[in-house]
């Protein structure tokens, strides 16, 4: 009995031991890391706990709200998952109204009612790709009997009162893939792609061609050709509903790169080319097409449905987490945000869903709303404030849920260590989690603002803090 209550005790003052020199470490480095001239006119956060405890081992400036880049997108991944459930999926339905008459024309019009899911048309799942969902489509109506319409297409983005950007997003982003607005009716991940031909340097880039058909905007090309070596410097101007995109800035001599733009109506481009793909098969709409939220702006009502034609099914919640943590995709943390706020209390609004992370986090963890003031689901806005702590505490949350297997899965790998990063202007962040050589697992969250060095720098240096986790 007397050896077991030894062997016990050692193992506690072993552990005991392991965590202060744990802690030490991590303080020394952390001290130093703030005391680098870079940090002079800044400041940086760190949590470190246990992840089989939960316990924290060390922290500084823990309760102080930093913007988040996309470190927030764990905040709001962790919160879907946990709301909805791994397999959680998005549907969108095409269905017509009205009456098919002997000749197999439709009189009436065909609607597409989505719900917000960011995956249709996208070219990350094989079902979801833009060619097979208006294959499918086509083939819907062919087999429905219908030759012609004599109404129109409908594309219903009302579910999310058209589309919108968050508050805070700013100018320069909003024109550029990952700028791209939320709809009720997403498209095709909201972005289409631009093609150049460089020429003399510092003359146009004349536009070669865009991977979709956007013959109905009219594209203004200031872009120049930028010296070799001077990358991508592209960037697009354009706000929701714009029916113009001024294009700006360079493209490098030697740069073989397809930019990627937002597009101002994710919905009316989906009906444009529905439109044009029924029309290769001599399906013509003789009323054109129009959008949900413009019937609705118009003082008008969107026609009921008389049969349904199709119900597409999106991936999985899993399958939408991983993408939207690995490649950091801000559309799909703006959609997951306002689905949050309509499961929750009927509100599509960004701020409204929001405000129900706040609630859902002070009822789950007792954490602070002033510890989580968002403004967006994606981190993409500067105007974000979250505490290391608090972000921490809902990382290690995760770890207790049946779905962390599917969460931890959809985080990236930097430095060796399984964890998300965020990057705009002034901030650094990363969140994770690690198993050291000795087996210890730990979970983390460091978030750096106002830095003066080279965001590569930064990062190394912040790398170099974290090894003390290995």
């Amino acid at each position: 009995m007397k050896k077991i209550v030894t062997t016990s005790l050692l193992a506690i003052i072993a552990l005991t031991t392991n965590a202060q020199t744990i802690k030490n470490k991590i303080e020394q480095s952390f001290n130093t890391f703030l005391a680098q001239p870079a940090l002079k006119n800044g400041i940086a956060t760190l949590v470190v706990a246990d992840t089989e405890t939960g316990k924290t081992i060390y922290e500084k400036n823990s309760q102080i709200g930093l913007p988040t880049a996309s470190t927030l997108k764990v905040i709001t991944a962790i919160t879907a998952l946990d709301l909805f459930g791994p397999d959680y999926t998005y549907k969108t339905q095409m269905y017509y109204t009205g009456a098919i008459d002997s000749l197999g024309t439709l009189q009436g019009d065909i609607v597409i009612k989505g719900s917000g899911d960011p995956t249709l048309g996208s070219n990350r799942y094989a079902n979801t790709k833009e060619d097979v969902i208006l294959s499918k489509w086509k083939n819907a109506i062919r087999a429905a009997g219908i030759d012609s319409i004599a109404g129109r297409i409908i594309a219903d983005d009302s579910f999310f009162q058209g589309n919108n950007v968050p508050g805070g997003w700013i100018w320069t982003d909003m024109g550029n893939y990952y700028g791209a607005g939320i709809s009720g009716l997403n498209w095709r991940e909201n972005k289409s792609g631009i093609n150049f031909n460089v020429g003399t340097i510092h003359k146009e880039a004349a536009i070669a061609n865009t991977t979709s058909d956007l013959s109905y905007l009219q594209i203004i090309n200031n872009v120049k050709t930028g010296n070799k070596g001077t990358g991508d410097n592209v960037y697009a101007y354009s706000a929701p509903y714009s029916e113009k995109i001024i294009i700006k800035g360079t493209y490098g001599l030697d740069l073989k790169k397809t930019i990627e733009i937002s597009i101002p109506d994710p919905a009316y481009d989906l009906a444009f080319q529905l439109q044009n793909y029924l029309a290769q098969d001599s399906i013509f709409f003789a009323d054109g097409i129009t959008t949900g939220q413009r019937i609705i702006d118009a003082g008008e009502i969107i026609p009921k449905k008389t049969a349904d034609l199709d119900v597409h099914i999106s991936p999985k919640m899993s399958e939408i987490v991983y993408w939207f943590n690995q490649k950091s995709i801000n559309l799909y943390g703006e959609s997951l945000l306002k689905l949050i706020g309509y499961i929750s209390g009927g509100k599509t609004s960004t701020s409204e869903s929001a405000n129900y992370i706040q609630k859902y986090w002070l009822q789950k963890l007792q954490i602070p709303s002033n510890e989580l003031d968002l403004i967006d689901g994606s981190g993409l806005s500067p105007q974000n404030n979250v505490t290391s702590s608090a972000m921490n505490k809902i990382m290690q949350y995760a770890v207790t849920r049946n779905w962390y297997p599917t969460f931890l899965k959809s985080l990236p790998t930097y430095n060796q260590m399984t964890m998300k990063s965020g990057t705009i202007g002034g901030t650094l962040g990363y969140t994770g989690y690690h198993q050291a050589k000795d087996g210890k697992k730990y979970t983390f969250t460091i978030l750096v603002y106002n830095y003066k060095m080279s965001s590569s720098n930064m990062r190394q240096s912040m790398f170099q803090l974290l090894d003390n986790l290995k």
